[in-house]
């Protein structure tokens, strides 16, 4: 087996392989450390270089779309206000007009009685008049 000798220790085989790993080991921490600690420096670095992009346009343009659905929303009620009154009127037009027919209808049927009960009674004076009694027999 492979022996080292150093001041005065002797090492074995075994033992040899365990430090060279542990070596490995602490080196591999060393060098991601190292790595992990740049990485950090140069995100520093370009935090403290970092400029906040110029928002002004997209806030114009969101101050304009904020005045124009002010605006389209004005409109809308203003229609639903003239819609609601055009309504109303239609009702009152469509109200007028049953009534004017209702009105119309009764007085048609008013004058309908009169006729036929004007009817009835020429109709009774020509069946009651002597000279029709002696056409009929």
């Amino acid at each position: 087996m492979a022996e080292i000798e150093y001041g005065g220790i002797k090492i074995k085989g075994g033992k040899i392989l365990i430090i060279l790993s542990l070596l490995g080991t602490l080196g591999g921490a060393a060098w991601s450390g190292f790595t992990f600690y740049q990485d950090y420096l140069d995100m520093k670095e370009k935090i403290k270089k970092y400029t906040a992009p110029d928002l002004t346009s997209i806030e114009e343009r969101l101050s304009v779309l904020e005045a124009t659905s002010a605006d389209t929303n004005e409109y809308v009620s203003e229609i639903r206000n003239d819609l609601k009154d055009d309504i109303r009127r239609a009702e009152d037009i469509a109200y007028d007009a049953e009534k004017f027919a209702k009105d119309s209808s009764r007085e048609l049927q008013e004058d309908l009685k009169v006729l036929e009960n004007d009817l009835k009674l020429e109709l009774n004076k020509a069946m009651n008049n002597p000279l029709n009694m002696s056409i009929a027999k």
